[in-house]
């Protein structure tokens, strides 16, 4: 049987298989404490053990060094690493990234004294730590963010003012960690920022993508998306620290032998990286261990080297690389499927023996009291082999029996579902699974035996033969493997591949059968994921399912990226900046949401940010934008349940109309710049042609004479958190238009709300509680609902549907090709006609919902008309935000999913 490689250069690797000693995952109990440990030495070339006291040696440490906290004090320590090499400037040439280095470093020195500082106290209190747990931690830039944690940004910026330098341009410097993608990197990064200002025992798991996802371009010639290798990295990032010493094996392929010892057919070392994370006001500062994959030295074949078979030499090297090179590798090949999957499993068993090194470090001994001292909490389904990876570890290397090992599992591992979407529930090919992970499909195929005689024996005399049957079809974690119950092969038995569909590994499954919760992220998405997505489940396990409402700091998201509107928000709501933790003081601007004196200092500070987001605009894409015009934005990931395919066609619409007016009537247009910003998945063909036809209409509306500055069309490239930081605030309208039922909660939604932005949206995720929270007449709402979107994919399969003239004169116009080439767009406005289903037929209902969006934006113009009451919606808007910080999230998880409480360092 040929084994999946993944490049043809390892075929050498495999024939000579090595496994790292288990004192390789051992180090990082030996030499992360600030207990007494023994190392050796070597002495008149004797080796000799010596006691050294970890303890005493940082406390000495730290008593010779002085971390400043002082504009001075701050100013020598930057000057300090420039002159001391640590970063790696030359006395010839010195620029603003050499700068932004050593101020970065400076700023690193005070959060390792913190982060030494909570781990210590940690591991002596020796509370239950809680462990997230996710593939994506868009981090966004940390210099400003960490020193406005720590309340230095005063002190930075006067010290850098001493230094003839300004904290604003040097942070431009920093480059964003290319950790994530879309809303689960961004959740991921605002958790981490509200575990530590909450003081909470719990830190972050992640992987360190050398070149991200991507970087995007936009092709100036044919208007079309470019994927450039992200270059984050590349001068170094000066807030990680590397921590070799702790390392653990990661096993791939091989064979079992006996019952169940795996002889892995390829290994690399996972290495720590950490991340120091502090919170808001406070001396807690929590980690994100980001794990590196680098070969082992000792299986490096030195012989083959000298020997110029290089592929079989470098073969270690090349494995390690090419997993950590990009976040999400395209997985259409049974190779790249390899890849992503072997991501997953490093990211879970590196994290894993991780957790399980520190519960000894701190003294822990009885494995059944592991879930009293840890939780386990899986961002999705990517970290879902956290569980049977568990497993392994407690049977394999502890010696617990399965049933032992099964009952503390349950205990331990907490889920999230971030979809409804049944497609997008990751699933894995079995025969993938079987040869990269052989010791794991033994554990998965035993937790799936047992949780169908579970299932079984539960419902005996309540379900007929026939509805036990479909039960565990859609409750099982192996799909298309099992026969109907009913006649044919005994439950367990394969069935030919000829005689059904690929058979496949599902990851949800497994995490609802192994996770002691299952939450969704918005009270409609939980009820959703509850009532249909995994309404089997809920009969079996009603208990684990639970709603946790996303929620985004008000550090970064509003106190930080937005100083022109909090300096007005603490003035109104009693000179205070209280709100930056505790949202609800935020409603206190209600009171004088009227008052034309906050009115004048509210507009005055979001016109500032308008002038920062034309001049952004006009750097990054060179359209000069009027700033008297409506800011409209829709930015996030690029996806046809998103919909920016309806916004779009809806400014096709209005540039129509607005072509059709005379001299009179336009002088009447509410003027509108309609900004895109997101990244289509390199593979992702229909969104990309989406990015296109944005661009392509913006070629034309923002070069006609007759529009002029009533119509802007500019899709902003490369849309991070960095970009976001300065759009959101200058938004005036924003759009969260997806099909109802198919947004899981949206978070962007919410830092428009808290910037005082106007959303225009379904009632899909989030949406339904800003809605519920600013009040309905301060929300432009339109399209289906939820329980309306079946009957209307079933009216437009049945042939029933018929479109709105508007739609239809707007779908010719596009083909007439009056935007780009002609028939340019041919395939995706194919996706809106044809036959139903997924990607076809318009299964997202763009024209269903197609007149309500254009009369809603109707309404938007109208209530844009009168600034004293848009101001007002924009201040209730703000007000009423305080529902959605991440502290109130993750209070909750802490409270009612992980079990933990407060370990304030003194």
């Amino acid at each position: 049987t040929s084994i999946i490689m993944f490049a043809s250069s390892f075929n050498a690797v495999r024939s000579s298989p090595s496994i790292i000693s288990k004192n390789v995952s051992s180090k990082s109990s030996r030499s992360s404490s600030r207990s007494s440990s023994t190392v050796k030495v070597r002495a008149m070339g004797m080796k000799k053990e010596q006691k050294i006291n970890a303890a005493s040696v940082f406390e000495e440490a730290e008593k010779a060094i002085v971390i400043p906290k002082d504009a001075d004090g701050i100013k020598k320590s930057i000057q300090r690493q420039i002159a001391t090499g640590t970063i790696p400037a030359i006395p010839t040439y010195f620029d603003n990234e050499d700068m932004y280095q050593a101020t970065a470093q400076a700023a690193r020195e005070q959060l390792v004294e913190r982060w030494n500082d909570t781990y210590e106290h940690f591991h002596k209190e020796n509370p239950k730590q809680a462990y997230y747990i996710s593939m994506e931690f868009l981090q966004g830039r940390a210099l400003t963010n960490a020193i406005g944690n720590m309340k230095l940004t005063g002190e930075y910026s006067d010290a850098l003012r001493s230094l003839g330098y300004s904290l604003e341009s040097l942070a431009e410097e920093e480059k964003n960690m290319g950790l994530g993608n879309g809303g689960l990197g961004r959740l991921a990064a605002c958790f981490l920022d509200s575990i530590a200002t909450l003081s909470l025992p719990a830190w972050g798991y992640g992987m360190r993508y050398k070149y991200g996802l991507f970087k995007q371009g936009i092709d100036q010639t044919t208007g079309q998306q470019k994927e450039y290798a992200d270059d984050w990295l590349v001068r170094g990032n000066p807030w990680e620290i590397p921590r070799p010493q702790i390392s653990y094996p990661i096993s791939f392929y091989g064979k079992i032998e006996g019952d169940s010892k795996w002889v892995p057919g390829q290994q690399v070392a996972a290495v720590a990286y950490d991340t120091p994370i502090p919170g808001y006001n406070t001396k807690n500062c929590i980690s994100l261990r980001l794990w590196d994959a680098q070969p082992i030295v000792k299986d490096f074949n030195l012989t083959a080297f000298n020997d110029s078979d290089y592929k079989a030499a470098m073969g270690p090297t090349n494995l390690a690389q090419q997993m950590m090179a990009v976040l999400y590798p395209g997985d259409a090949t049974k190779e790249g499927k390899a890849l992503r999957l072997s991501q997953q499993y490093m990211l879970c068993s590196a994290s894993v023996q991780d957790i399980l090194a520190r519960w000894k470090e701190r003294g822990n001994t009885d494995w059944e009291k592991l879930p009293e001292k840890v939780c386990v909490q899986m961002n999705d389904t990517h970290p879902t082999l956290a569980a049977p990876e568990l497993m392994r570890l407690l049977i394999d290397e502890e010696g617990l029996t399965w049933e032992k090992s099964w009952e503390i599992t349950k205990k331990t591992v907490a889920y999230t579902n971030h979809t409804v979407m049944p497609e997008a529930l990751e699933k894995w090919p079995l025969d993938l699974m079987e040869e990269l992970l052989p010791r794991h499909m033994q554990i998965i195929r035993q937790i799936d035996q047992k949780f169908m005689n579970d299932v079984k024996e539960a419902f005996k005399g309540k379900k007929d033969d026939k509805e036990m049957a479909a039960f565990l079809k859609a409750t099982t974690i192996l799909e298309n493997v099992y026969a109907d119950s009913v006649g044919g092969p005994k439950m367990g038995d394969t069935m030919e591949k000829a005689e059904a569909p690929p058979a496949t590994v599902r990851m949800a499954n497994l995490c609802c059968i192994a996770g002691l919760s299952i939450n969704g992220v918005a009270q409609i998405h939980s009820d959703i994921v509850k009532a249909f997505t995994f309404k089997e489940f809920a009969e079996i396990y009603g208990y684990k399912f639970q709603n946790k409402t996303n929620g985004v700091t008000p550090r970064r998201w509003l106190a930080f990226c937005n100083p022109e509107l909090s300096k007005v928000i603490t003035k109104w709501v009693g000179n205070t900046d209280a709100w930056i933790t505790d949202t609800e003081v935020l409603r206190k601007l209600m009171d004088n949401a009227k008052n034309p004196e906050l009115q004048k200092e509210w507009k005055e500070a979001k016109l500032a940010r308008k002038q920062i987001c034309k001049d952004y605009i006009k750097k990054t894409t060179g359209i000069n934008v009027p700033i008297n015009a409506m800011f409209d934005i829709q930015v996030k990931r690029i996806h046809e349940y998103k919909r920016q395919l309806l916004n779009i066609l809806g400014i096709i619409y209005r540039y129509r109309q607005i072509k059709a007016m005379s001299k009179e009537e336009r002088a009447k247009v509410v003027p509108r710049v309609c900004v895109f910003g997101g990244k289509a998945y390199a593979t992702y063909i229909q969104a990309k042609r989406i990015v296109r036809l944005v661009t392509a209409v913006g070629e034309v509306v923002n070069n006609d004479p007759e529009i002029g500055d009533l119509m802007k069309v500019v899709f902003v490239p490369d849309y991070n958190v960095s970009v976001a930081e300065t759009l959101i605030p200058a938004s005036e309208l924003s759009q969260h238009i997806s099909t109802a039922g198919t947004e899981a909660s949206g978070t962007s939604n919410m830092k428009f709300q808290m910037n005082g932005c106007l959303i225009i949206g379904t009632l899909d995720g989030a949406n339904v509680e800003i809605r519920e929270c600013v009040g309905d007449d301060h929300f432009f709402l339109f399209g289906i609902t939820e329980d309306e979107v079946e009957p209307a994919r079933e009216e437009r399969a049945a042939g029933k549907f018929v479109a709105p003239k508007t739609f239809l004169d707007t779908i010719e116009y596009v083909r007439s090709g009056a935007f780009g080439k002609k028939g340019e767009f041919e395939e995706l406005l194919g996706s809106l006609e044809g036959n139903s289903g997924f990607g076809q037929g318009d299964y997202f209902l763009v024209g269903k919902d197609f007149q309500s969006y254009i009369e809603c934006q109707d309404e938007v113009d109208e209530a844009y008309r009168n600034q004293e009451g848009w101001t007002e919606s924009s201040i209730l808007s703000t007000a009423t935000s305080g529902k959605f910080n991440s502290d109130r999230t993750i209070d909750q998880y802490a409270k009612e999913i992980w079990d933990i409480k407060p370990c304030v360092v003194p």
